[in-house]
């Protein structure tokens, strides 16, 4: 595979830093972004122990202008492949759930995607070749209580995904989400508590009888799956997949 330049937000943790290192260690640039420019140079320090190439920068995915000045600021470096990795997590019934949180759900998901898509696509097209990859969730295409804004957001990710799939078909850019189920994240352990808050129930309650009961795998999804199904769909023999959610859910939506 070519050695490309791939921007993950969100990439000093969780899956965006598992599909960091594992797309890394097959040769491709890394940039992690992530809120946190502190955590994201703590990210590149452990993979260039890996010997992997990487560098890190501050991004804040719900800033529109700072969105908009990216690929200029990041040159001489260009992005050939983005992955909109980074995500937030608020828990609440819908009377309780402060407007500010909702707002932030869908700036961090579904509108900072859209914007930085926006920003690095002139370049994937006069390169013609680009692959912007959206992690959703399985809760783009189900949904649960107590999660109006997460699961809005995730489900916008995929009605993104085709406008922009139909919009790039002149060219060598696909757009793709990958939709796991849980995964077992530092925001879906703060989910585990916070679920069992509102649903009045332990956490183990809520692992088993929420989050793995209706999947007939009954197991969390491993960070390396989604890092492997990333690697295929910037391959040359993903080349005309677009518009696609890969779903990953152990089963769940069979039923």
């Amino acid at each position: 595979m070519t050695p490309r330049h791939i921007l993950i937000t969100g990439g000093a943790s969780g899956i965006g830093f598992g599909i960091a290192q594992h797309l890394g260690s097959l040769g491709h640039a890394i940039l992690i972004a992530d809120i946190s420019l502190e955590r994201a140079q703590q990210a590149v320090s452990i993979l260039a122990e890996q010997n992997i190439s990487a560098k890190a920068i501050q991004l804040d995915v719900g800033d529109a202008q700072q969105i908009e000045g990216l690929p200029e600021s990041i040159l001489p470096d260009k992005v050939d492949i983005l992955i909109n990795n980074a995500g937030i997590q608020h828990v609440s019934r819908l009377e309780d759930f402060p407007s500010n949180k909702w707002q932030a759900l869908i700036n961090v998901m579904l509108i900072g995607p859209a914007l930085l898509s926006k920003a690095f696509l002139p370049n994937m097209r006069s390169n013609n070749f680009g692959r912007i990859i959206n992690v959703g969730s399985l809760h783009s295409v189900v949904a649960s209580p107590y999660k109006s804004a997460y699961v809005a957001a995730k489900h916008g990710l995929l009605g993104f995904a085709k406008t922009l799939a139909l919009e790039t078909g002149d060219c060598d850019v696909t757009v793709n989400t990958l939709c796991p189920a849980y995964v077992k994240t530092p925001l879906v352990e703060q989910q585990i508590a916070a679920q069992a808050i509102e649903n009045n129930i332990s956490e183990d309650d809520v692992v088993n009888k929420i989050m793995l009961e209706p999947m007939p795998k009954k197991s969390f999804i491993d960070i390396q799956e989604l890092a492997a199904c990333a690697e295929f769909l910037i391959s040359d023999a993903a080349r005309n997949m677009t518009a696609q959610a890969l779903v990953i859910d152990g089963g769940w939506t069979a039923r």
